[in-house]
């Protein structure tokens, strides 16, 4: 009798599937997530229970969701992730998917727990509380330090590109393996960065990341599912409030994931032809990762260690949900740029 194969064997074949097979299989599990809200919130409104308002609040959500995908700390960890991915020669179709999974996790956990009444779900939304003040800290160090450890990472790839595209200017040959992180940041990152080494690992990154509760988006759509319980919303559509959230942001940031890995594919693939647009968009999401880690650990100090400097309790007050925009439009802007460039050079005469 012939052995069925093992979970784990059947997941480490997985990686050897075609792009596309992966891609599909990602957001096909996207699709699901959709098609789950839209049974809770049919099964919710069936029986009445207000459906207008049902379905606006669900449509709240989900906006909301896509909104928080675009929050700089998503971009930052999954760009820089996949970038990662890239260049040890892999193809993070999923890293996206992986981190928001995570994040929305914790989201919907909560959710689950507004839903079932537990008044510990509403200790961990009110500011100031133990409970809120414990996963804060937990979530902003994860993510600070995460963040930190790829800035520096891609920082020492940005370094070795932008030397490349320097040589390769004055007529001398660039071998791709150039652009790998190499030297002193890559050793001294290399034990703990050992730890993610396929996209699936990013989950438990998103999963910590959103720990903290930290953002207006999230803990507004807490709010309103404790808001709609309470105004008699049925169970299985107040369910559905925080699985559209889930749904949205595993759609936007499992586009973006895709998108980063195509860009990064591209550049590396052409080493000649573009290393002025690794050497650019890595520095961007160097740049970014740096940036969000500074704010969020300076965050974390602010609140650990009770400080009353104004330059931490500055840092910690700043809010870059919608700078994330910024960040995606200045990416695009690249990306575009090097696809105009790409096929301006292969115009002939």
């Amino acid at each position: 009798m012939t052995a069925l194969p093992n979970i784990a064997t059947l997941y480490r074949d997985r990686e050897t599937l075609p792009l596309r097979t992966r891609v599909l299989f990602t957001f096909g599990a996207v699709a699901a997530l959709h098609a789950a809200a839209v049974v809770l919130l049919l099964a919710g409104t069936l029986n009445g229970g207000g459906p207008a308002l049902t379905w606006g609040l669900v449509a709240t959500a989900y906006v909301a969701g896509m909104k928080h995908s675009y929050d700089w700390d998503h971009l930052a960890a999954i760009d820089n992730s996949t970038r990662k991915f890239v260049a040890q020669r892999q193809d993070p179709v999923s890293v996206g998917f992986a981190f928001s999974l995570g994040h929305s996790s914790v989201v919907t956990l909560a959710g689950v727990l507004v839903v079932a009444g537990a008044s510990m779900a509403s200790g961990l939304m009110q500011e100031g509380s133990a409970g809120n003040l414990a996963l804060g800290l937990v979530g902003s160090g994860v993510s600070g330090l995460f963040l930190l450890a790829m800035g520096l990472f891609n920082g020492s790839a940005f370094a070795r590109s932008a030397g490349a595209y320097r040589r390769a200017r004055n007529g001398a040959a660039v071998d791709p393996r150039e652009l790998e992180p190499q030297g002193l940041v890559a050793r001294l990152l290399a034990r703990p960065l050992s730890r993610v080494r396929r996209p699936r690992n990013i989950y438990v990154i998103g999963f910590l990341f959103g720990l903290g509760f930290d953002t207006a988006t999230t803990i507004g759509l807490l709010m309103m599912t404790t808001a709609a319980s309470l105004a008699g919303v049925p169970p299985f559509a107040l369910l559905a409030l925080p699985l559209a959230f889930a749904a949205a942001m595993t759609l936007c940031d499992s586009l973006n994931g895709l998108a980063m890995m195509r860009m990064y594919r591209s550049a590396l693939e052409h080493p000649q032809r573009r290393l002025g647009f690794n050497a650019l968009v890595t520095g961007i999401s160097a740049v970014s990762a740096l940036f969000i880690a500074v704010l969020t650990l300076a965050g974390f100090a602010h609140a650990a260690f009770q400080l009353d400097d104004p330059l931490t309790g500055w840092l910690a007050s700043i809010e870059l949900g919608d700078a994330g925009l910024l960040l995606v439009a200045l990416l695009l802007a690249v990306w575009g740029w090097a696809a105009l460039h790409g096929r301006r050079a292969r115009r002939p005469g």
